[in-house]
């Protein structure tokens, strides 16, 4: 549950082996004597796994080709959706300015001079730290001042013991780091004067992408804690949990990424169509807020799609041996 979307929802008051060997005595028999011998293979043939591999390698040459045209554009792309939640998140704020206050001060009893001062400074924060993301510059500024938004906020609306919002929300935090990730390997073809500084820069890229990829996981977790069960929603959360496993570990890791960004547009756009609902519904505020949350955390996945997992990784380690 979001922070903003539940603040204003509160206040409105997924060949059997022809012989056995045992303490070397071979007791062997002909399987052919009992027709088995092609009957029954606890090994899958060889030539299946060739065709698996061949066949994930034209997939993932298909989505190359279809990628290549919107690809330069996909680092931005991403950091656009992930701030998007930020974005929408001022508005709020700035368009339901008494009900925040109110809530804040009234039901969360933190003082009227600490409510106002409070707010401001999260919307500033937010506009300005996604912009600098947005235009790629001071992320290492921008994404620490995110990263306190979301932090303050969990104490302020009393949501640290909302499984479902703290899921929800490392999943974001993931989507930042990944941001981060992408400032620190970029940040290696700048001047090579201080080469030593270069290293450690795209050293802790790799990490950071790391741990981005692991935290991006928990959305699913999310998912799976406050679903309502039920036969599509179960293969959903299946499919999308186990994309994410492939994610995490770097298993082919652009193709997993790629097919969770499209299974995410298209729950997004199902579950979350908070446009259906009239302005004054309170479910709308709850949806709209959810809405472009998800839209960050597909982010995060379009900058796996843009720069892979990194190297820590197996796709990285398929490379070298």
């Amino acid at each position: 549950m979001s922070i903003r979307g539940t603040s204003k929802f509160h206040s409105m008051p997924v060949s059997v082996n022809s012989g056995t060997s045992y303490n070397g005595i071979n007791r062997g028999y002909d399987a052919n004597q009992f027709g088995t011998s092609n009957q029954y293979n606890p090994t899958p043939s060889p030539s299946l796994l060739k065709n698996a591999q061949q066949i994930a390698k034209q997939v993932e040459g298909l989505v190359d080709t279809l990628s290549d045209p919107i690809k330069p554009y996909l680092p931005a792309l991403g950091r656009f959706l992930i701030v998007a939640t930020f974005l929408e998140d001022a508005i709020r704020i700035v368009s339901q300015w008494s009900e925040q206050v109110n809530y804040i001060w009234k039901y969360r009893h933190l003082p009227y001079w600490l409510t106002v001062p409070f707010l401001m400074v999260n919307v500033f924060a937010m506009i300005a730290g996604s912009g600098l993301i947005i235009m790629r510059k001071h992320t290492m500024y921008a994404v620490p001042g995110l990263l306190a938004v979301v932090v303050s906020q969990a104490f302020v609306y009393g949501l640290l013991f909302d499984l479902t919002f703290v899921l929800r929300n490392t999943s974001l935090v993931g989507g930042l780091l990944m941001v981060l990730s992408d400032s620190f390997i970029r940040d290696k073809s700048r001047s090579g004067i201080a080469g030593l500084l270069v290293i450690e820069d795209k050293d802790k890229g790799k990490y950071f992408l790391l741990v981005g990829r692991i935290l991006l996981m928990f959305l699913f977790l999310g998912f799976i804690s406050s679903a309502k069960w039920s036969v599509v929603r179960s293969v959903f959360h299946i499919f999308g949990f186990s994309a994410c496993v492939m994610v995490v570990v770097g298993f082919k890791a652009k193709l997993n990424a790629m097919l969770l960004v499209i299974s995410l547009a298209v729950y997004n756009l199902m579950i979350n169509h908070y446009w259906t609902y009239d302005a004054s519904h309170p479910v709308r505020d709850l949806l709209k807020y959810e809405f472009f949350q998800t839209l960050s955390i597909i982010g995060g996945l379009v900058m796996v799609v843009n720069a892979g997992a990194g190297k820590i990784s197996i796709d990285e380690k398929k490379k070298i041996y």
